[in-house]
């Protein structure tokens, strides 16, 4: 199923269970490696994920429609986690009853591998603790930060806490 962008978000920044059903790629996709997942449902003129997937694996029809993902052509290389100026884009990869996420961290102190982590939702809230995993630095030095969470909380952690 996937999103046109037409629909309001009943709280500002948090998407409706609906639209996250929409922008959830398939399961069985998940498990074979990180993915993305674009939660951006701004029609706004960016496409700054477009151009930074070297894979050309995000779509956009036009610049002011919020972008979709050929699930088949993305490797999960976080390029376009890096680069997008919303947070909108986040990594997933199901293993078990583990879940990788790679959430974007644009905060201080920086996040170290291995170190225990609050995991956060949407609203901010903790969700549940979380160690990370990896952490990613663009050129610019923005920073990703993949961290290791149950699996049934794979579409509800979008950040993290020190």
């Amino acid at each position: 199923m996937e999103y046109d962008g037409g629909d309001i978000m009943k709280e500002a920044g948090i998407l409706s269970k609906e639209e996250i059903e929409k922008v959830t790629p398939p399961l069985d996709r998940a498990e074979k490696g990180p993915v993305a997942v674009i939660e951006c449902l701004e029609k706004i003129p960016c496409d700054a994920c477009g151009w930074a997937c070297p894979f050309d694996a995000i779509i956009k029809e036009r610049i002011t429609v919020p972008p979709k993902i050929d699930y088949d052509k993305c490797t999960g290389c976080g390029q376009c986690v890096l680069v997008c100026p919303g947070l909108a884009i986040f990594l997933i990869e199901l293993d078990g009853e583990k879940a990788k996420v790679t959430v974007p961290y644009e905060f201080l102190p920086e996040p170290r591998v291995g170190q225990e982590v609050v995991a956060l939702d949407r609203r901010g809230l903790p969700v549940t603790k979380a160690k990370v995993l990896k952490v990613m630095r663009s050129k610019d030095k923005t920073l990703a930060v993949t961290i290791e969470v149950p699996r049934e909380l794979f579409m509800e952690v979008r950040g993290i806490r020190i």
